[in-house]
């Protein structure tokens, strides 16, 4: 009896010590593209670690330099992903420079290595940041890296990002715990008042040049605003404004003529301008970004 209690304890000792922070998950995006060997090598450095891991790919097409839309990116896939999965965000214009590296855990139980130049905006809104911790490269940097200043993504976050969910260290080995203020990008969100509608363009539809604002339908419907609805639509660069004219609300594209512009909502259920069998973006030469609005009136 005696040894069947110890082996029971034994078993439930090895199952409680392989317990681990992340279910074993990478899920990488990058501005490297995949013209070159960077994204290769990132993932070499995660097998080396340990080669059970799974890495995925969230993208490698960022616009080159692009915080906004990493921020944007991470923040639209994050919620799909199962709890303690590991992300890894790299889009670093200032590497090598005295930028914060760092990883957080959300609210949600997702973990984000990244460095912290505003990449972290909107996930800290949807999911809410429960703690931050600097990297500590002296423990957590690829061995006989030190003197590479250009790659951080392979040589610290992908390898601390490995190291992490692999379970080889613990969120606290991280690194300090980091209780300042995290860089945030400023930008208009979505809001309504005396019957004017704002919100921002975060992204475009890009394949179809659709215009995507964070604007929900429901605060349309709140104020009063139904599908059939004729709108004044206006979008501004900084203070200039670009495009501003009076398109009605449909549901689909085929509900106004070939090449008349639309409103709807998109498959995120915000409100979005088209134009039907067109490209609303380049006509009108409207981007996305922190710096672009849309307000709305009926």
């Amino acid at each position: 009896m005696k040894k069947l209690i110890v082996f029971v304890f034994s078993i439930c000792l090895l199952i409680s010590c392989s317990e681990q922070e992340s279910d074993g998950t990478i899920v990488v995006q990058t501005d490297f593209g995949e013209k070159d060997g960077a994204v290769a090598a990132m993932r070499g450095v995660a097998y080396g670690v340990d080669a059970d891991l799974v890495v995925a790919d969230l993208t490698h097409e960022i616009p080159a330099y692009n915080i906004w839309e990493a921020a944007y990116r991470l923040n639209q896939v994050i919620d799909y992903w199962p709890a303690n999965t590991v992300f890894v965000s790299v889009v670093d214009p200032g590497v090598g420079t005295e930028r914060r590296s760092v990883v957080v855990k959300t609210k949600k139980d997702h973990y984000i290595v990244t460095p912290d130049n505003g990449t972290l905006t909107l996930v800290a809104e949807s999911e809410g940041i429960a703690a931050a911790r600097l990297i500590d490269e002296k423990i957590n940097r690829r061995q006989g890296s030190s003197q590479s200043y250009t790659f951080h993504g392979r040589d610290v976050y992908m390898y601390t990002a490995a190291r992490l969910a692999s379970g080889k260290i613990s969120f606290e080995e991280v690194g300090p715990e980091y209780k300042g203020p995290l860089t945030m990008i400023l930008y208009q969100r979505a809001a309504a008042s005396s019957g004017l509608i704002k919100g921002n363009i975060p992204v475009l539809d890009i394949q179809y040049g659709n215009v995507w604002t964070n604007i929900p339908d429901s605060i349309l419907k709140t104020n009063g605003i139904k599908t059939g609805d004729s709108l004044i639509v206006s979008i501004s660069h900084k203070d200039s404004v670009v495009y501003s004219d009076k398109i009605p609300l449909v549901n689909t594209f085929g509900e106004v003529p070939e090449g008349k512009p639309l409103a709807y909502s998109n498959s995120l259920m915000n409100f979005s301008v088209a134009i039907n069998m067109g490209d609303f973006a380049k006509t009108f030469k409207i981007s996305s970004g922190p710096e672009w609005t849309v307000t709305i009136k009926k």
